[in-house]
């Protein structure tokens, strides 16, 4: 009999790869219905969880639908991170101005849609375990964009995130990068210019777009200098250049 320890990272193993082919026949079949411009069968739980998070929105909250518009043009943002950084704070934030007490981690992926400023805006989140992260490669040639959160807080996997973002970027040498220095509320956190250094963002190409942000992805931070409506901004910006 294999020993338990054996068990449970097969578990892990197989609960990854589930969690990764869901995720691949997900973009397939929603690429799938934009392009033949059919989507009669396509309400499940992707309508679900947009209705959810839509529901979730106080009124005369702009953005947010169960479908754009098919004049506007699309366009993928890519969330990823490690596990705790905070993207589904970050993505719930730039989606809905509600307040949240706790958001639960992303286990296997996690999207959300914005109509603004002419465009259909699709936000991926993809798990940030160490079981998942493999996979994360398969997701760069739809994106348009990569948002890379870091918690700023965390400085003993600040290697481990250098790591795996460079490894990306290597895959990806154009796609424009925004890096978001999460948790700047907290005290203990480091500043953009440490973890410039701590990334080795410094070292990357200077053909590629790259914007380092501070972020806080909390209801309170949403009026602060490091608010994450910032980023949603400035998403819209690169998305909209042509």
């Amino acid at each position: 009999m294999a020993p338990p320890g054996a068990l449970r990272e097969l578990a892990l193993a197989l609960g990854a790869a589930v969690a990764a082919l869901g995720s691949l026949l997900f973009i397939a079949w929603k690429m799938y219905f934009r392009g033949t411009g059919t989507g009669t069968g396509w309400d499940g739980w992707w309508e679900r969880e947009l209705r959810e998070l839509r529901d979730r929105a106080p009124p005369g909250d702009a953005g947010l639908t169960p479908s754009c518009a098919p004049q506007l043009d699309w366009r993928q943002v890519l969330v990823l991170g490690l596990d705790g950084a905070g993207k589904s704070s970050v993505l719930h934030y730039i989606c809905s101005q509600t307040a949240r007490e706790r958001i639960a981690p992303t286990h296997g992926f996690n999207s959300a849609q914005l109509c603004i400023e002419g465009l259909e805006m699709d936000l991926l989140e993809v798990g940030g375990s160490q079981n998942l992260r493999a996979y994360w490669r398969h997701y760069l040639s739809e994106a348009h964009v990569l948002v890379f959160v870091v918690d700023s807080v965390d400085r003993s996997r600040l290697l481990t995130a250098r790591q795996e973002l460079h490894a990306l970027l290597a895959a990806e040498p154009r796609l424009p990068l925004v890096v978001l220095a999460n948790k700047q509320d907290k005290s203990n956190a480091l500043s953009t210019a440490e973890l410039r250094e701590e990334l080795a963002l410094h070292m990357l190409s200077e053909q590629r777009e790259l914007f380092l942000l501070p972020t806080s992805a909390t209801w309170a931070s949403l009026s602060s200098a490091t608010s994450v409506l910032h980023v949603k901004s400035l998403l819209v910006t690169l998305l909209s250049q042509p």
